[in-house]
């Protein structure tokens, strides 16, 4: 015989975190930021008020139940949902449906919950660290297509209705002793193959026209990046991060299908800057965002960045002497060569949108280290115009070693959380908007979940309370 409280509220602790959900959403203006049905309409039943419907979602990425299907479930028998929603119970269309229409809603509660980590002073250091990961999209890699990978496959195709068309033949000559069911199997691989075949060719003549050479059949906006981890890569998204590197809070994101992070620097510098209300925040970075411009445009933002430089030289590469080994004096405009003879500027050209200038001694002809420096008549040297700034960041760099290894310790160890939450199928929507959503609905539980682990359930009550 088992006794239940008479009242719901009875079986819900006091510090049960569904209690600042129901909280924190009621405290929401979600008619100012953008949600549908907020008020109903004059005429019919009113539907599911979104407040219900965005206390469900919250609920079930804080505990990992993503799928609509298996949240109508829980809404149903979970005790601490069926408190949460006031006994209300949408079916999985109707949940699916609110996080299909409601993506620009979504993501103004993740920003508001970060801005109520900012009101309780969350944000007191001024290191925020930046990096990109590769998010499995709901296309396979054989669904996605670029030119090399298309060729490939048209190839492998060709190749198989000539070996249909051979056995064919075979089965011709050799008459009945051929089985009629595997003739009939014979025949309909060979359909199967050519049909197939025309669907490359159109694939082929849709390719030419997309600026990137690639196309993705299953999720038109994923495409096909390169991970470190796994050498063929993956067809999906490429996230972008920044956290706080005192509490590892999420501050910004965004959902990106760029290949690489080279233009991510300045643009998400400026949001976790926008977030936090820091007025000069240090922003680290690895390699792949090193960008000449993005630094120039962050420092013109009062950002500071820290992002080691990419080493790309072939004279090193070569075993000759590269341009870190000839020192730039700025007092005379002038660099210092390995024999120390001075490279004079003699002309500024223009390249890739950067203004550079360029040096050469005269003495190159006669420099005895000129077989370890230079292949041709005279060493050129070229600095861009605001390379001061790329040198002051370097120089910060120097003075502090261990910026490597706290932006790892930082971003790296979100991204390894939230890949663990979401399971071996990182997203379950597809197109870049409804994947942003997704991922904005991530962020918010994994923000929470942090808050609630430093604050507790009650710690946070009193902060909205306040």
């Amino acid at each position: 015989m088992a006794l239940f409280p008479e009242r719901l509220d009875d079986s819900i602790a006091e510090d049960n975190p569904v209690r600042f959900i129901d909280l924190f959403i009621d405290e929401l203006d979600l008619l100012e930021l953008g949600f549908d049905k907020v008020e109903p309409a004059d005429t019919g039943r009113p539907s599911y008020h979104p407040s219900s419907l965005l206390k469900i979602y919250i609920y079930g990425y804080l505990n990992r139940i993503q799928s609509s299907r298996r949240l109508e479930r829980e809404t149903q028998r979970n005790l601490e949902l069926i408190w949460l929603t006031g006994r209300l119970s949408p079916d999985f269309k109707t949940i699916a449906d609110f996080r299909k229409d409601n993506g620009p809603g979504i993501k103004k509660v993740c920003a508001q919950f970060v801005m109520l980590c900012k009101q309780m002073g969350m944000f007191t250091e001024s290191v925020i660290a930046i990096d990109g990961s590769k998010f499995k999209a709901v296309n396979n890699r054989d669904n996605n297509y670029t030119e090399r990978k298309l060729k490939a496959r048209i190839a492998q195709t060709e190749k198989r209705v000539a070996g249909y068309l051979k056995e064919l033949d075979r089965a011709d000559r050799q008459g009945d002793a051929v089985p009629e069911a595997r003739i009939d199997h014979l025949k309909s691989r060979l359909k199967e193959a050519k049909a197939f075949l025309n669907q490359l060719n159109t694939v082929d003549s849709q390719l030419k026209e997309r600026p990137d050479s690639q196309i993705s059949m299953t999720d038109p906006d994923s495409r096909s990046m390169r991970t470190k981890g796994n050498a063929t890569g993956i067809v999906g998204y490429n996230v972008q991060s920044a956290v706080d590197a005192k509490h590892h809070l999420i501050v910004a994101h965004e959902v990106t299908n760029r290949v690489n992070d080279r233009d991510q620097l300045a643009p998400m510098s400026v949001k976790a800057k926008e977030a936090t209300g820091i007025e000069k925040p240090n922003v680290y970075a690895d390699r792949g965002y090193y960008n000449s411009q993005q630094i120039l445009e962050c420092e013109q933002q009062d950002i500071i960045p820290m992002v080691p430089k990419t080493n790309t030289s072939t004279s090193r590469v070569a075993g000759r002497f590269d341009k870190e080994d000839f020192r730039y004096i700025p007092e005379t405009d002038e660099y210092e060569c390995p024999a120390g003879e001075r490279a004079i500027y003699r002309y500024t050209s223009k390249e890739k949108g950067l203004n550079l200038r360029t040096y050469w001694s005269s003495k190159c002809t006669s420099c005895q280290l000129r077989s370890h420096c230079a292949t041709a008549q005279y060493r050129r040297i070229r600095r861009w115009e605001h390379a001061d700034v790329l040198d002051k960041m370097q120089s910060r760099l120097d003075h502090n070693p261990q910026a490597s290894r706290t932006r790892r310790q930082t971003v790296e160890h979100v991204f390894g959380t939230l890949k663990s939450w979401m399971g071996s199928t990182h997203f379950l929507t597809k197109t870049l908007e409804k994947v942003s959503t997704e991922m904005s609905l991530h962020v918010l539980a994994y923000n929470m979940k942090r808050m609630l682990n430093i604050h507790g359930t009650m710690g946070l009550v009193r902060a909205i309370q306040a």
